[in-house]
């Protein structure tokens, strides 16, 4: 084999290493690296519409664009449960749902 096409395999040889490592990564990644949370006047509406809908208890968590709504809050209940509520743009409950206390993941 002479030079130039040794060079070459060798060369694409290392691009596929390469891409197949940013593959593996990419595919290996943590949906909740890339969770952004709800902040300034948003979040204050979120949280209103949220604790009014389970009644009370605590805002834990909350995310912008989650993949069910716009917006998702999670309320821990004084029983410990937890309930993920699903807002739309305008601050209406689209949906809930809820991960009693003794339940697991």
């Amino acid at each position: 084999m002479d030079h130039t096409k040794r060079t070459l395999l060798t060369g694409l040889a290392a691009a596929a290493v390469v891409v197949g490592g940013a593959g593996a990564a990419l595919a290996g990644s943590d949906d909740d690296a890339t969770d952004r949370p709800i902040e300034g006047t948003e979040l204050q509406h979120a949280s209103q519409a949220a604790l009014a809908q389970t009644g009370g208890g605590t805002v834990t968590e909350t995310e912008v664009g989650d993949e069910e709504s716009l917006y998702e809050v999670e309320v821990t209940l004084d029983n410990g449960d937890q309930v993920d509520v699903q807002l739309d743009g305008d601050f209406r409950v689209v949906g809930t749902t809820t991960e009693s206390a003794g339940s697991e993941d």
